[in-house]
């Protein structure tokens, strides 16, 4: 009998896990409701990526990462190719590293 309650124990506290990991998954923002509030439109994000790289750019998202919610523009500058990082909140360029073997559009289906 006491093993028995040791499994119920153990299958309450497993489905409690799942259900508040579920919870938090749903209150997350997507990027559809969070683009609407970001300061920065698209477009002075592009133009504060293209003045940085001196290029014109080919592609722009708008994306959650560890700095917060950020536009990801990659420029066409010359030959290479440079991907910049500008805060949705602020405007400023985050960082800038050129792009040596295009991957970034992998997990794009």
């Amino acid at each position: 009998m006491y093993r028995y309650t040791k499994l119920s124990v153990l299958a309450i506290a497993i489905a409690c896990a799942g259900a508040a990991a579920y919870a938090a998954q749903g209150s997350m923002e997507n990027d559809a409701e969070a683009i609407t509030k970001a300061r920065i439109p698209l477009i002075q994000a592009v133009n504060a990526a293209e003045q940085h790289a001196n290029g014109k750019a080919s592609r722009a998202e708008f994306e959650n990462s560890k700095q917060g919610w950020v536009y990801d523009v990659e420029v066409v500058s010359g030959a290479k190719v440079i991907d910049v990082r500008v805060d949705a909140e602020k405007g400023a360029v985050i960082s800038a590293a050129e792009d040596k073997a295009d991957h970034d559009d992998d997990h794009d289906k």
